[in-house]
């Protein structure tokens, strides 16, 4: 498999040594060209120096060849516009890491679902190990192809779960809404601006987005707030 890095960060570094190891392919892109002679040294992949956002840059990996293009730069903005000329170029999938929260929702209604947000998940997993719990991990509640899809309500989506009309494989699992959990019923409404949760097939996600008609230049209206 082969994996394209923009941005030479520390978890770029360990993420694509852990896939060397395991034999698949790497190419990281660097800004800062001396980043690149320093890690070339430790790094058995390939280099490529620029800005991982161009997109002439990034047509040079063959998108069409790449499982995954990891967004990894430290600038949430940077990560944020890499990740959506990625997408349009065709690469299968995009991770999209944010230091600030506060893009999170951003990152939702322009449909990045594949967005980490590191300084919360150690927070977290920190938080559990101080109570003396032990961390669930995600990757063995997902398995066989499970995945899940989320978006930000939009006017044309307010109404029932039962109005979104989703196939048999998908379901509304979870809405947040004010910063609140709800784990609704099948009557349950959706409201403008609630982040809803889906669990699907992962072969389903291209559906699911056609299906609910979230276009990147789709926004809320802000004026119903």
């Amino acid at each position: 498999m082969k994996a394209i890095f923009i941005g030479a960060s520390n978890t770029a570094i360990m993420t694509a040594e852990f896939l060397l190891k395991r034999n698949h392919e790497v190419i990281i892109i660097e800004i800062d060209k001396e980043k690149i002679d320093m890690i070339s040294n430790e790094l058995d992949c390939g280099f490529l120096h620029g800005d991982g956002s161009k997109p002439s840059l990034l047509r040079e990996t063959n998108p069409e060849e790449t499982d995954v293009l990891f967004c990894l730069t430290g600038h949430d903005q940077t990560n944020i516009i890499a990740s959506l000329v990625g997408r349009s170029l065709g690469f299968k999938k995009v991770v999209t890491k944010i230091e600030d929260p506060s893009f999170e929702h951003i990152c939702v209604e322009l449909a990045l679902t594949a967005t980490i947000i590191p300084s919360r998940t150690i927070g977290r997993h920190l938080a559990d190990m101080f109570e003396g719990r032990d961390s669930f991990e995600i990757s063995t509640m997902f398995r066989y192809g499970a995945s899940t899809f989320s978006f930000v309500a939009q006017e044309k989506h307010v109404g029932t779960i039962q109005d979104l009309a989703l196939s048999g494989d998908s379901r509304v699992i979870c809405i947040y809404r004010k910063e609140k959990l709800i784990l609704p019923e099948e009557n349950e409404r959706i409201e403008l601006n609630d982040e809803v949760i889906i669990i699907t097939h992962q072969n389903n996600l291209e559906t699911l987005n056609a299906q609910l008609d979230l276009a990147v230049n789709d926004k809320p209206d802000d004026s119903k707030k």
